[in-house]
């Protein structure tokens, strides 16, 4: 800007600085689309075990609609039921999808039926049957790069019977314990990247 009065100076610096706030900021994610479900696991891998589809709804909030992707998961036979579950040589993960009516609902920080809807429980090969008050919830938390979740010690019994309000999450914090970080060899979850088609 050499040549240009102090005035002017200032003129242009006032407006680029106002071009600048006219421009909207770009979210570095979106949730908007089919993104990929992806479990770290303990030996460093990562597996896509299955894919979320968001689109807009009103209010603010999003719709979501959860495919698992049955590739990663082996057949278990368990309880009288049949499980999804992620073999790993220390124990088995296995996916319990939420039994009941629900919103199918999220918006930003409120991601709790989606949480729902990626219930765990976890037990060793060896062990009989299945190990329901061993549940795993994973917390959700927006990144630049997506929705990492940490998972959180539950008991699955709590669902054995429908909640008295089927409009509200039962797994309230209050219901959640902190688990070791290190403690479960599905480590974390994280959806982010666009799923493949």
């Amino acid at each position: 800007m050499r040549g240009l009065s102090a005035g002017a100076r200032t003129a242009v610096l006032w407006l680029g600085l106002a071009v600048a706030a006219a421009v909207p900021a770009r979210a570095a994610w979106d949730m908007v689309g089919s993104k990929a479900v992806v479990a770290h696991l303990a030996d460093g891998s990562s597996v896509q075990i299955g894919s979320v589809q968001f689109t807009p709804a009103a209010d603010g909030q999003t719709r979501f609609e959860l495919t698992m992707a049955h590739g990663p998961f082996s057949d278990h036979f368990l309880s009288m039921r049949e499980f999804k579950c992620l073999a790993g040589p220390p124990e088995l993960t296995c996916h319990v999808p939420y039994p009941y009516r629900q919103a199918g609902l999220v918006s930003p920080g409120r991601y709790a039926w989606l949480e729902h809807s990626l219930l765990f429980f976890f037990k060793r090969p060896t062990d009989f049957g299945a190990k329901l008050w061993n549940g795993i919830y994973f917390e959700l938390r927006a990144t630049d790069t997506g929705l990492q979740g940490t998972p959180q010690a539950i008991d699955l019994n709590l669902i054995a019977s429908p909640p008295a309000d089927l409009n509200t999450p039962p797994y309230r914090p209050a219901l959640r314990s902190e688990m070791p970080e290190q403690a479960r060899w599905l480590r974390s979850l994280s959806i982010g990247q666009p799923s493949p088609p």
